[in-house]
């Protein structure tokens, strides 16, 4: 048996118990994949990061789901260096190995940590908007309504998902989604997951109002999402939502129907680059056991 630091870090949020919580393991070098995942399933939040030496980088991450190993993670990454930070990090620009490639992070005086995420890849898809609204348990019109200038596509800053605009507040509030016809769907498309977005926020300095949902990777609906917020960004500066005039950082407000409210900052100029703070809820420690007794616990 090994005993390892745990955290629980709340991220994009300075505000315990909001925003999302993402486990983090500071000292995940003597770790292998199946105790990782063992210890994501443990901690049953969205996603967990594991750190570890790196010979390319300042770091080395992985990142488990509950069910999973996935490529990046924003909120994960957020939290982690909001960790850091509270360790004694100083602020500046530090590097990251991830499955993805390695990309900086830049920790601000203030604590906000930015992530540089992987480099945009968006494409049109052709999917039916009644399959979508079937999907998400909303309304085919509002979902119709809202794609005049800004169709269906997958986007990806790292991880892809299906970016679905839908025309108010209130018809994003009253999704019902249908989980497994959203895997089937984000399967369909090569995506992780679907975010669902409207212009209609309820901050007036909010860009937007987001959901996500990606039940095939052990996260039926993510309360506030870096890599799909990244993704929101290159997608809507490849359509041009904003008439060719992106805003220098957009603001994303997600979690709120989850009861878990954060804000993710992006900024695309050239790179997409996502932002936000985070707050340590819970320091301890965890008993893993070790690979051979897995084994025999799988026998």
């Amino acid at each position: 048996m090994e005993t390892i630091r745990i955290l629980q870090v709340d991220a994009f949020t300075d505000e315990p118990l909001t925003g999302n919580p993402a486990g983090v393991v500071p000292n995940a070098d003597g770790l292998s994949a199946d105790q990782m995942q063992s210890i994501a399933a443990e901690m049953a939040v969205s996603e967990t990061a594991f750190l570890r030496s790196s010979e390319r980088a300042d770091r080395r991450v992985r990142y488990f789901t509950p069910s999973q190993e996935v490529d990046l993670c924003g909120h994960a990454t957020i939290g982690s260096f909001a960790h850091l930070r509270d360790e004694g990090l100083e602020p500046g620009t530090t590097t990251l190995e991830t499955n993805v490639g390695t990309l900086e992070i830049e920790l601000d005086d203030d604590g906000t940590v930015w992530m540089t995420q992987d480099a945009p890849e968006v494409r049109e898809v052709d999917v039916g908007y009644d399959r979508v609204a079937d999907a998400l348990g909303v309304d085919q019109a509002a979902l119709e309504g809202a794609s005049d200038d800004i169709p269906l596509a997958v986007s990806s800053t790292g991880l892809p998902f299906l970016i679905v605009p839908i025309t108010y507040l209130s018809d994003l509030g009253s999704a019902d989604p249908d989980m497994h016809a959203i895997d089937e769907l984000a399967e369909s498309v090569g995506a992780t997951g679907v975010y669902l977005f409207t212009f209609d926020a309820l901050d007036r300095e909010s860009t937007l109002h987001g959901r996500m949902f990606a039940p095939g990777a052990g996260v039926p609906e993510d309360p506030v999402t870096g890599t799909a917020s990244g993704a929101t960004g290159a997608y809507l500066d490849r359509f041009g939502a904003f008439d060719d005039d992106l805003p220098d950082e957009l603001r994303l407000e997600q979690g709120h129907y989850v009861d878990r409210p954060g804000v993710v900052r992006v900024r695309v100029d050239g790179d997409v680059r996502v932002g936000g703070r985070g707050v340590t809820v819970l320091d301890g420690s965890l008993t893993v056991p070790d690979d051979e007794a897995d084994e025999i616990l799988e026998a």
